[in-house]
């Protein structure tokens, strides 16, 4: 298929989240709250997990990982994909993006939303190791594995993104350009195509087992042996400290996971415009914000390590300071 027959459009309409001027000033506000608690609070991860010995953890590598997908400083990174466009269209008439523009943002999501798939996987695989053989904890997770599998997470979705990018830009646009979302998520782009979508529609399916489903049901696997595990624990205390290690970690799964499910494995049937929105604007911009809240405020060697450095911040500037 030549060019000519897809690139017939040149751009695209984003119809947002609504119409209504007064809602929409409120929306932007309100969003452009969520963008900044979110990049704050991923820097910190971030910078903690760097700067702290505290942290210098296997779960605390694949947490900067997370975070360094969900942060927005220097790079276009998971939320920053999506969160500034959908901000200057709050503000402007005319809610247009690019074909180029739409087609980058598509790839960019996917890939980094496979890989926060996969991360999550390596996460629940820590834990494991942690509470089911600690013995052999130092062992096991050491940072030639942690690499491998952070870099597995990121090829695997990359690889995702790739196979959709490509079936999607296969397909003709040559007529109706109006996208019924904020954003060039895969689905909204594909009802636009001039051409039957049933095969874009199955590659989406099988991925969505491989890269969702799958890492889902082996963190699902995983829990069952770590609950196993700290159940055998005799003492109350130790039960207590063994869960309180992964519940930052089950919240996120349950937050992203569940949104994801919601969103992708549905029959075709029985998506809705505006359901598909909120689904999507809750793992996309709502669970990011949430993360960095998540494991910090839930997590004592976070909060200890922002306490040691803010302590030696201050015992500097006194030292220094005059």
């Amino acid at each position: 298929m030549n060019s000519s027959t897809y690139r017939a459009v040149e751009e695209f309409i984003l119809l947002g989240l609504t119409s209504q001027r007064n809602i929409q000033i409120l929306l932007f506000v309100i969003f452009l709250s969520f963008y900044v608690i979110s990049l704050i609070g991923n820097i910190i991860i971030i910078t903690l997990s760097r700067i702290s010995s505290r942290l210098y953890t296997p779960m605390y590598f694949f947490l900067s990982n997370l975070s360094f997908l969900q942060k927005g400083a220097r790079y276009i990174w998971y939320t920053s994909i999506i969160v500034p466009k959908m901000l200057i269209n709050f503000l402007s008439v005319r809610k247009s993006i690019s074909f180029n523009g739409c087609v980058i943002q598509m790839f960019l999501h996917l890939s980094l939303g496979g890989t926060e798939c996969y991360l999550l996987l390596s996460m629940a695989y820590d834990r494991y190791v942690a509470i089911c053989t600690p013995l052999h904890y130092t062992n096991i997770m050491h940072s030639v594995l942690c690499i491998k599998m952070a870099t597995g997470s990121w090829v695997g979705g990359i690889i995702n993104s790739i196979v959709h990018t490509v079936f999607a830009l296969q397909l003709p646009f040559c007529g109706p350009n109006v996208i019924n979302h904020f954003f060039c998520e895969v689905p909204s782009v594909l009802e636009l195509a001039c051409a039957d979508i049933s095969l874009n529609k199955t590659v989406i399916f099988v991925f969505a087992m491989l890269v969702v489903m799958g890492p889902f049901f082996l963190i699902l696997i995983t829990y069952g042996y770590i609950i196993s595990s700290i159940l055998k624990i005799s003492t109350s205390v130790g039960r207590k400290k063994a869960f309180s290690t992964c519940a930052s970690h089950i919240i996120v799964v349950s937050l992203f996971y569940g949104t994801i499910i919601f969103m992708y494995m549905r029959p075709g049937s029985t998506h809705v415009a505006n359901q598909d929105k909120m689904a999507t604007l809750f793992y996309s911009v709502i669970t990011p914000m949430l993360n960095p809240l998540i494991y910090t405020l839930r997590n004592k060697d976070v909060i200890g390590a922002f306490v040691d450095i803010t302590r030696k911040n201050i015992v500097m500037e006194k030292r220094y300071g005059h």
